[in-house]
C-alpha cells in the first residue's frame, strides 16, 4: 500500500527527577548533600532510510512516546539519559508543525536526520544546589517535561520529471518504455492508483528520475476523482512533461485537455506553472493525429514532441530533450526551512506570565512559571521558600498586589492552589 501522509503526536521523554539525599557515613565529617541529578529524557528523531518508499509504517501508530530519563539517586549517582527514539522515513519526507503550520524539516539527503521533539532536561539533585551560603540544601528538582508536538508527515517524491495528464493518455506506458518501472497498464481510467518512479538513462552517462502521477481530471484540486492526493508529488519536479492524447479518440479536444490540467495544477499551487514544461503528444499511430498535432501546436508556445508509446517511436527524442533541459535547471530546495525554537516552554516577549481574576482569587498562567512549578518538588519548607522567592523575582507578587490581592485569596497555577500572604 502506498501511503504518503500521516498525522502523528509526538511526546519526547521527560527528564528524570533529581534526588535529595545526605551523606551519613560513620567516619565522614560534614557529609553534606549527596543526591544525584536525573538523566535527560529521550529526543524523537526522524531519520532517512533509503530502503523505504512509503509512510505505511506510520499509518497505524499515531502516538510516539519516547522514554523518560532515569531518576537521580543517593551517593551522588546521576540518572541515565534515555535512548533517543528514531523514526525512519523515506527520502523526500516533509515534517510540518500542525500548530504553527511551519515546515520543520525537509529530508532530501540519504544521511539526513532531525530532532523534532526534544526531551526534557534531568532535574538537579541537592548536590547541585550546594553553595557557601547554603552548604546543605534540602531540596531538588523534578525532571523537565519533554516536548509534546503534533506534526504532519508528508512524502513528496524526489523526481526530476513529472508525467501529468488526464487518465488513459499513456503515462504508464511511457514510463514502462523509457525506464525499468513496471506500472499496471490497462484499457480503463484510473489504472494507476499510486505514483510510479523510474530511472531514465540518456546519452553522455546522464540519468534522471521520472514520476508517473495518477491521472488527474477536472476538479482534482477540489477533490474530484483521485483528488489532489498526488498533486503534492509534482512540487519537487524540475520539469513537467504534459502527456496528452493527440488522437482525441475518446472524443476530447487535446488542447482543452492541456488547459484543464494546467488549471488544476495552478489551483493546487501557482508556483507549479513556473516550472518548465514540455508536451508529449501521444498516440500518433492513431487516425487524425497528424491533423490534431498541427492544430495543437498553433495554440501553445511550449515544445511539443509527437510520439507513439505503443510502438516506441519518438521516445528517444523525448529522453534526450528532457536530459538537455534538466542540464540547465539547478535543483532548488522545496522549502526554506526555518529553525524553530525547540525550547519546551517558549517565553512571551512582554511578560513571562499573565494574571487573571477568578471568583475567590487569581489564576497565574505562563510557560516560565508553569515549567518552574512542574520542576519543583514540594518536600520541605525550604522548597516552598525557594519557590516563593522565585515568584517574587519574576514579578508575580507585585502584579498580584497591583490587582488587589489580599491575605487569604487563592492563587491558582495549573492544578495547584496557594494561599496569598503578604
Amino acid at each position: 500500500m502506498f501511503v504518503d501522509e500521516a498525522i502523528l503526536e509526538l511526546q519526547a521523554g521527560r527528564g528524570g527527577n533529581g534526588c535529595m539525599a545526605f551523606r551519613r557515613e560513620k567516619y565522614v565529617e560534614m557529609g553534606g548533600p549527596f543526591g544525584g541529578n536525573g538523566g535527560n529524557g529521550a529526543d524523537i528523531i526522524f531519520k532517512v532510510d533509503e530502503g523505504l518508499n512509503t509512510l505505511i509504517d506510520l499509518r497505524y501508530k499515531k502516538l510516539y512516546k519516547a522514554d523518560n530519563g532515569e531518576h537521580g539517586q543517593g551517593k551522588g549517582m546521576h540518572g541515565k539519559n534515555a535512548k533517543d527514539l528514531i523514526i525512519k522515513v523515506p527520502l523526500g519526507t516533509v515534517i510540518t508543525n500542525m500548530e504553527t503550520n511551519l515546515v520543520m524539516a525537509d529530508l532530501i539527503k540519504k544521511d539526513d536526520e532531525v530532532v523534532i521533539a526534544h526531551g526534557g532536561r534531568g532535574g538537579r539533585g541537592n548536590m547541585a544546589f550546594a553553595t557557601h551560603s547554603n552548604p546543605a540544601p534540602a531540596y531538588c528538582e523534578n525532571g523537565e517535561p519533554g516536548e509534546v508536538i503534533k506534526v504532519k508527515v508528508e512524502l513528496k517524491l524526489l523526481a526530476d520529471v513529472g508525467l501529468v495528464g488526464l487518465p488513459s493518455v499513456g503515462k504508464s506506458t511511457i514510463i514502462s518504455k523509457i525506464s525499468a518501472a513496471k506500472p499496471k497498464i490497462a484499457a480503463y481510467h484510473f489504472t494507476t492508483l499510486k505514483p510510479n518512479l523510474g530511472v531514465v538513462k540518456a546519452t553522455n552517462n546522464r540519468s534522471y528520475v521520472v514520476a508517473d502521477l495518477p491521472g488527474l481530471i477536472e476538479g482534482a484540486s477540489l477533490g474530484e476523482g483521485l483528488g489532489d492526493k498526488f498533486l503534492k508529488h509534482i512540487e519537487r519536479t524540475r520539469v513537467i512533461a504534459h502527456v496528452i492524447d493527440i488522437s482525441g479518440i475518446e472524443g476530447r479536444d487535446p488542447y482543452q485537455d492541456y488547459v484543464t490540467i494546467n488549471k488544476e495544477l495552478e489551483a493546487f499551487n501557482k508556483k507549479i506553472l513556473d516550472k518548465p514544461q514540455i508536451v508529449i503528444a501521444n498516440k500518433m499511430d492513431m487516425p487524425n493525429s497528424d491533423k490534431n498535432l498541427e492544430e495543437f501546436r498553433s495554440k501553445v508556445d511550449v515544445p511539443v514532441y509527437p510520439i507513439s508509446a505503443l510502438t516506441g517511436k519518438g521516445l528517444d527524442k523525448v529522453i534526450e530533450a528532457l536530459a538537455e533541459k534538466l542540464d540547465t535547471i539547478k535543483k532548488q530546495p522545496l522549502f526554506d526551512v526555518k529553525e524553530e525554537s525547540h525550547v519546551v516552554y517558549k517565553y512571551e516577549e512582554e511578560k513571562p506570565f499573565k494574571v487573571f481574576r477568578e471568583k475567590d482569587g487569581f489564576r497565574v498562567k505562563g510557560d516560565k512559571i508553569e515549567k518552574l512549578l512542574r520542576m519543583t518538588w514540594f518536600a520541605s519548607d525550604e522548597t516552598y521558600r525557594r519557590f516563593s522567592n522565585q515568584l517574587k523575582k519574576m514579578g508575580i507578587e507585585d502584579e498580584l498586589r497591583k490587582m488587589g490581592a489580599k491575605n487569604g485569596d487563592m492563587i491558582y497555577i495549573l492544578d495547584y492552589e496557594f494561599e496569598y500572604r503578604e
